[in-house]
């Protein structure tokens, strides 16, 4: 019967610092296998009161926080942009053509 071997303990991150500190090899505890993300920005923005009261209506709804929601009704926007600014962009350029 084969042995499987036992899973180990996670190890915080303090430990893998304090082992880099004192100049110990940790590159096993890094897999590059996860990705970079970028930094992120706190930024503070006004709403009125009834669009807050939309917010909050939506994220019961959707079962997430308000932030959630922010987040995601902006990322839609940036994208309807995005495709009506490359549809604006391949009319004029068949125009052209």
């Amino acid at each position: 019967m084969k042995k499987t071997p036992k899973p180990r303990n996670p190890i915080s991150a303090e430990s893998i610092a304090k082992r880099a500190e004192r100049g110990q090899n940790v590159s096993r505890y890094f897999t590059n296998a996860g990705r970079m993300m970028p930094p992120v920005q706190r930024v503070n923005v006004d709403f009125a009161q009834d669009m807050l009261r939309e917010l909050d209506l939506t994220a019961r709804e959707l079962n997430v926080s308000r932030q959630a929601v922010i987040k995601i009704f902006v990322r839609q926007a940036l994208n309807q942009h995005y495709l009506a600014q490359r549809a604006r962009h391949e009319k004029t350029s068949s125009k052209r053509a």
